[in-house]
């Protein structure tokens, strides 16, 4: 399934830019950035519940948010890009 993750990390202190790194290299191990704050995860249920409990572990909630949506299996008609950074084919061959 597709699950578009978003987070706002307060980065007003060194602390706030460490957890904005940490959950910066968590996503990108589950995803591909879309944009600076936003990616895209394709994730089983059991990935999809281990990548939200590593991400809440690392904010603060009292300063950070995370929001994820889940658009299913069936994402390619529920999603359109438009304008710079040119789209990718989320379950693409993905060349190193």
């Amino acid at each position: 399934m597709l699950i578009l993750v978003t987070y706002d990390v307060n980065t007003e202190d060194e602390a706030g830019r460490a957890r904005l790194r940490k959950v910066a290299k968590m996503c990108v191990k589950h995803g591909q950035r879309v944009q600076n704050s936003v990616f895209e995860c394709i994730l089983n249920e059991a990935q999809y519940v281990l990548l939200k409990h590593q991400l809440c572990e690392i904010i603060d909630a009292e300063k950070d948010s995370l929001r994820f949506y889940n658009l299913g299996n069936k994402y390619q008609n529920k999603t359109e890009h438009f304008g710079a950074k040119a789209s990718y084919e989320a379950e693409g061959v993905l060349l190193l």
